[in-house]
């Protein structure tokens, strides 16, 4: 055998190794991806029941929110009221602050000026029996 022949086999021997490994890896790539695939086909299904629950939820809940929609309305409206409540108090009370409350508070000067025009009411009708 001369050296061309020789280096000829070594080279046909590798080759064959080469086609063979890419083969093997080739099958073993084609395995992978058909469970890949069925992996994608099963998580696409999935997703498809899952978003059309989630449609059915989210019907759900816009009619439950329809529903609530007056009586957050009404409290909305109540708490517009409350707030005039609030600011005609503060009127009320700043007609009152010209009398000095001290540590007492509001609530005692408000109580001092309508004992004081009850009693004054009092006396002048008690002026007018006589």
């Amino acid at each position: 055998m001369e050296p061309g022949q020789l280096a000829l086999i070594i080279f046909a021997v590798a080759f064959l190794l080469l086609v063979i490994f890419i083969g093997i890896l080739l099958l073993r790539l084609t395995r992978s991806l058909g469970v890949i695939t069925m992996d994608v086909d099963t998580i696409a299904r999935s997703s498809n029941e899952i978003l059309g629950n989630a449609n059915v939820l989210l019907n759900d809940i816009n009619g439950k929110v329809k529903t609530l929609d007056p009586t957050v309305q009404a409290m909305a409206d109540l708490s517009v009221t409350v707030s005039k409540l609030n600011n005609s108090a503060q009127n009320v009370t700043h007609k009152f602050s010209g009398v000095k409350a001290g540590a007492t508070g509001v609530a005692a000067a408000m109580t001092k000026n309508a004992t004081k025009a009850a009693m004054g009411k009092f006396r002048n009708k008690k002026k007018t029996e006589v």
